[in-house]
Parts: structure tokens; sequence; C-alpha cells
């Protein structure tokens, strides 16, 4: 036998003694490979889902539009003023739907990277603030669509001129929603983000509660630049801002109580 054959290690072995290395002696490009095989698998996954819902591309945006289309009157209908509208609009609206349907697998699997480098406290705090993050995120579109689109699509129509027929563009209408729903979803994670700053240490409840009525004018300030130019929709997204707030400051209390017991 060669001195060759004699040194080398079936890729098995030479896999499992590179994850015993510590994580903070282990080489940045396995950091790396490690980073891509979780992104392989993100990718798979959502190209998976993107195929599997394109077939019904069109009858989801038949129930996205399904809001607009019960305000408009008998006379309107959703145009399209650009000649690939009727298919990319459908085609972006289910690359949308595919992302949102993967985003548990996709924090997941951002969680299995970051998992070797936490401690077993951060470990056992941060998985239920990542399936909050989830959960919140999903209700937070849930409320856009079937609470605040169908009340800010009412107030629009209902102040146009009788003399103006109201016929929305395909592509302008699923940017409007789309941007609808990452504001809300986003702002339902102002409780997770407020449970973090307190965990680490940035504020404590008691600065919170003093600084109580900068941060609701603070909502709706910053309610009245990400919305549209309406006091309704202003409104919509300023108080579940506040009230997300008061949550995730209620949950920061007993988080701190249990730490100085």
């Amino acid at each position: 036998m060669s001195s060759s054959s004699t040194h080398q290690l079936p890729p098995a072995d030479v896999i499992d003694q590179q994850q015993e290395i510590p994580l903070e002696e282990m080489p940045i490009t396995r950091h790396l490979m490690i980073l891509r095989r979780h992104l392989f698998k993100i990718v798979g996954i959502l190209l998976l889902l993107f195929f599997c819902l394109l077939p019904f591309a069109n009858r989801t945006y038949q129930l996205l539009s399904e809001p607009l289309r019960a305000q408009l009157p008998m006379s309107s209908s959703m145009i399209a003023t650009d000649v690939t509208a009727t298919f990319m609009a459908p085609f972006k609206l289910n690359f949308f739907v595919a992302l949102m349907l993967a985003m548990p697998f996709i924090i997941y699997q951002i969680w299995a990277f970051a998992k070797p480098a936490l401690y077993e406290r951060e470990k056992t705090l941060a998985l239920p603030l990542l399936i909050s993050s989830i959960t919140l995120f999903y209700a937070g579109i849930a409320f856009a669509y079937f609470v605040a689109l169908p009340s800010i699509l009412h107030f629009f129509i209902s102040v146009s001129p009788e003399t103006v027929a109201p016929m929305t563009d395909i592509n302008s209408y699923l940017a409007f929603c789309l941007k609808l729903f990452l504001v809300f979803g986003l702002t339902f994670e102002i409780p997770v983000i407020t449970l973090l700053l307190i965990l680490i240490g940035v504020v404590s409840t008691q600065s919170l509660i003093e600084k109580r009525r900068f941060i609701i004018v603070g909502c709706f300030f910053v309610a009245m630049f990400v919305t549209p130019p309406d006091a309704i929709s202003m409104i919509m997204l300023a108080v579940p801002m506040w009230l997300l707030f008061e949550i995730g400051l209620f949950f920061g209390k007993i988080i701190e109580k249990r730490k100085t017991a």
C-alpha cells in the first residue's frame, strides 16, 4: 500500500472531524460551505413552491383583487396598461406567495446556521422569538388584507369625483398591496423587537415607560410616511403599532421580574 493511500481518510470521516472542530477554530471556508448548503436549501424550496403555485397564479391574483373589485362600481373594472402586465402581475404575486409560505423554512435555515454560535440560554430564547416573529408577520399580512385594505380602498373610491370612473392598473394595485403587506408585516414585529432590546440590555422597561408619549407620537409620525396619504391609513397603522408596543412592554416587564427573582 502506498504512503499516499495510508494518509487518506474517507470523505465521511473528514466531515465528522471538521464538525468536531470548535466553532471559533473552524476556518472561514468551512463557514461559507455550511452557509452555501443552507442557501441551496432555501433556493430549492422557493423554486419548488413557486412552480407548484404557478398554475394557480391567476386565481391567486383574483383573491388579491377581490377587496378592490368589491368596491368598484358596476361600470368599472381593473385594467392593464402594459402588454405584459396580465402575465407579470400574477407572476410577481406568485413569487411573493411562495416566499411567504417558505418563510418558516427560511427562518429555520437561518436558525440552523446561527445555532452553533449561540450559548444555551440564547438558544432557549431565540427559538420562541423566531416562532413569534413568523406568527406575527403572518398576522400583520392577514390584518392588512382583511381589515386595512378594504377600509383604505373604500375611502379612496368613495371620495373620487362622480365624473371619474376608478379603474386601477393591475401592476399598480399589486405594488400597492405588497407595500401594504410588508409594512403591516414588519409593524407586527414590534413586540419581538421590544423584547430583544430589553433582553440585550439596550433599554429597560422603565425607560420605555418614561418615553411612552414620545413613542406614541413616533408611531403616528412613521405611519404618516409609510401609508397612503389619508387619515384612515395612518390611524389603522399607528394604533396597532402602539398596542403592539404595549404588548412587548408587558412581556418585557415579566422577563425583568424573572431576572431579578
